[in-house]
């Protein structure tokens, strides 16, 4: 055996103990809990976490730590980053996430502005490529970063019955993109096919357009309007916060998000708003 091949087997056998190390580090993550203290600024931060059952309390609570260990967080316009901002960003996004299979494996960076942050964009028309810039509260890049005001992020926690939320928005987004395109088709679970889907969200995204265009109002943001993937994320963000109206009024819609979710926030209880 030459001393090349002997140098890359003792390599390669690092690299093996150094992936199964890692990955054990990550396992233990998913099922750590949080401090006493970090739960009191979880409930405070995002109230709605106040409704889950206990079983998903925990599932919440690893993977909180284990999107808060694979996240930099990072400040602009001299924002400078708290625990509080983390935890808040964190649980709400890995609601959407505690009891699927889903994670954000490519996503490394947030970026976070203390308030509505302006963006540049291009605009496509044939040959012709238009840049314009606009004002916005939140960004999903597919494979990252997700940008985000903090003003807006923290009301869109605090404020957990208006259907509004900016992070639920963006990490929806961030859900879409991992079937490797961002168009209000996620991976589907499953228990769910693509024609039921299609169903559902076809015929509710085209009422929706027609009722916007009227200058009515549904039970659905008017930005999903804008086109199917922007009509997905406004849907999960009724789907957590305006859950019985949705249920009530879209029930084909909220039927298909609780089964790709695996939640039936209908049936959480009321929390209590006194404290954690």
């Amino acid at each position: 055996m030459t001393v090349f091949l002997i140098l890359m087997l003792v390599a390669a056998g690092a690299f093996g103990i150094w992936y199964r190390s890692r990955q054990r580090a990550r396992a233990d993550l998913f099922t750590a809990e949080l401090s006493d203290h970090q739960r009191a600024i979880v409930a405070e931060q995002v109230p709605l976490t106040r409704k889950l059952p206990p079983d998903l309390r925990r599932k919440l609570e690893g993977k909180i730590n284990a999107f808060v260990n694979q996240i930099d967080f990072i400040g602009c316009n001299g924002l400078k980053v708290t625990e509080e901002m983390r935890l808040s960003i964190a649980a709400q996004a890995c609601l959407l996430v505690v009891n699927s299979d889903a994670w954000y494996d490519t996503l490394r960076t947030i970026l976070i502005y203390p308030d509505a942050f302006k963006s540049r964009q291009a605009e496509h028309n044939g040959y012709v490529v238009t840049e314009r810039e606009t004002v916005r509260t939140g960004e999903s890049w597919a494979r990252g970063p997700v940008v985000l005001s903090w003003a807006h992020a923290r009301q869109g926690a605090i404020n957990d019955r208006d259907g509004h939320n900016v992070v639920f928005h963006e990490f929806a987004h961030q859900i879409d993109s991992l079937s490797g395109d961002t168009d209000g088709v996620p991976i589907l679970d499953g228990n769910q096919n693509f024609a039921d889907w299609e169903r559902a969200f076809v015929t509710a995204y085209e009422s929706h357009v027609q009722h916007v265009q009227a200058g009515r109002k549904t039970v659905f943001d008017a930005y999903g309007a804008e086109g199917p993937e922007e009509f997905f994320a406004v849907a999960v963000e009724a789907f957590f916060e305006k859950t019985a109206v949705l249920k009530r009024k879209e029930p084909a819609v909220y039927e298909q998000l609780a089964m790709l979710f695996r939640l039936e926030p209908s049936s959480w209880a009321e929390p209590d708003h006194r404290g954690p």
